[in-house]
């Protein structure tokens, strides 16, 4: 077994099972932002367990973890408490033909903390929410068009947002044309956009904010521009939620959505995410109301699993009753700044990055001509995961610990030279076999081949 600190490359049993899982999974995984493509070959493949801030994979290797599942995993890997939950919620069983008790009492959580709110529907993942969200705004509206922010990666796996996409293989041009884009943090491209399309556009979705906190004001005039013009403002706090605040990224700045979204931190990674938003527009989606037809708001048989709202109820009674999102601001400070001390002692200010807020943080890696570089990024994973550090962002958690942030520190630093060499030499003599690549393209590129 290779444990922590080691220099490995052997991944035999992820090898094995990269061979059969391409053969019989499209990508070779569930979740494209997992896949092959996005890591470098000597990569762990397959994790077999997790435990806090640390992860084990098939061949044994352990490795301090940041990715945290896609950021869904706030307070660590198989957290006893929200297991206990879980476990508790399914020995009664988990789907029944009526509503369950647990989804008054999580709507009822989740509310009081998100005090922006007045009405929430669950569903199982952000899409389905961000979704539900268009489509409601849509009905309320009247109209057709949706904004979303050029600036922000990634939306929905549905139509009305892949099809902005360079993978828009399979949408019907009539619905591309649904969606129209507006600039972060910049006002006037919004404005732009109501006089381009005069009453036509249902709403505006935007995240609160991702590397950058957003301009004083930005918000809150941005809601003020979407009301004069007919229109919604819809926030996705897939990201921002449960990391910014209890309260979401609405109430850290101050600004309460017509609409919004959460999910991922909002059951420490079981499968729970939320549409919420004021009455007026989330009764449409109810049976009480006469002025106005019915929406099919969010309706799955998986729902509102009974173990899954259980896992959400305990991870909201921890936030609330304890300090998680301080925990998260300082050892995300921590490790920013041993990281960003690491790359200035090694000379490379200029080519790689810590961007984000502590709670939430990346890194950019740029190549000698100081552009991003996916060999660079690879280069870097490569090197970090030889030192027992799985980190495709810098995403902290509740169980990381001040040891855990040095021993990543070192691991960076080392890594870093290897980086600076390949400054020098060129990024290909240290990097082994192909760069990851861009989730989004149009066209799988030749060079890489899976191995089937």
């Amino acid at each position: 077994m290779n444990v922590l600190g080691e220099r490995f490359t052997k991944f035999e049993k992820s090898e094995q099972l990269k061979r059969r899982a391409h053969e019989i999974i499209p990508g070779g995984c569930h979740t494209y932002a997992k896949g092959d493509d996005q890591y470098p070959l000597q990569a762990p493949g397959f994790i077999a367990r997790g435990a806090g801030s640390h992860v084990f994979d098939v061949d044994g290797n352990e490795f301090i973890e940041y990715g945290m599942g896609n950021r869904a995993v706030t307070l660590g890997h198989a957290y006893p408490p929200v297991i206990d939950a879980v476990r508790k919620e399914l020995t009664s069983g988990c789907n029944f033909t009526r509503p369950a008790e647990i989804e008054v009492a999580c709507a009822e959580q989740f509310l009081e903390l998100i005090d922006t709110a007045e009405m929430v529907k669950f569903c199982k993942d952000g899409s389905d929410a961000t979704s539900g969200a268009v489509r409601l705004a849509r009905a309320y509206t009247g109209r057709d068009l949706i904004a979303i922010c050029a600036d922000h990666p990634f939306f929905s796996t549905d139509d009305w947002f892949i099809g902005t996409t360079a993978v828009d293989a399979g949408i019907p041009e009539a619905i591309k044309k649904l969606t129209v884009k507006f600039r972060w943090n910049d006002l006037e491209s919004a404005r732009d956009l109501f006089e381009k399309h005069p009453g036509q556009i249902a709403a505006l979705i935007l995240e609160a904010a991702r590397s950058e906190d957003p301009a004083p004001g930005y918000l809150a005039e941005l809601k003020r521009l979407c009301h004069d013009n007919g229109a919604l403002l819809i926030l996705d706090e897939m990201i921002t939620g449960f990391r910014w605040d209890n309260g979401g990224a609405q109430k850290y700045y101050g600004v309460g959505a017509d609409l919004c979204c959460f999910g991922k931190a909002l059951a420490n990674g079981f499968s729970v995410s939320a549409l919420a938003g004021k009455r007026e527009f989330m009764r449409l989606g109810g049976l009480h109301h006469t002025d106005r037809p019915r929406v099919f708001l969010l309706s799955t048989t998986h729902g509102a699993e009974t173990h899954e709202l259980g896992a959400a109820i305990a991870t909201m009674r921890i936030y609330r009753n304890e300090p998680v999102i301080e925990h998260l601001f300082r050892a995300g400070a921590r490790l920013r700044k041993g990281a960003e001390q690491a790359i200035s002692r090694n000379g490379l200010s200029e080519f790689i990055r810590i961007v984000g807020k502590e709670c939430c943080l990346a890194y950019a890696t740029l190549d000698k001509n100081g552009q991003p570089s996916q060999s660079f990024r690879s280069l870097f994973l490569q090197e970090t995961i030889r030192r027992g550090v799985l980190m495709p962002s810098l995403v902290v958690s509740y169980s990381h610990t001040g040891e855990d942030i040095d021993r990543t520190v070192d691991a960076i630093d080392g890594a870093l030279r290897i980086y600076s060499r390949a400054l020098e030499d060129g990024v290909e003599r240290y990097l082994m076999g192909r760069p990851s690549q861009m989730v989004y393209r149009r066209f799988n590129d030749p060079s890489y081949v899976p191995q089937t």
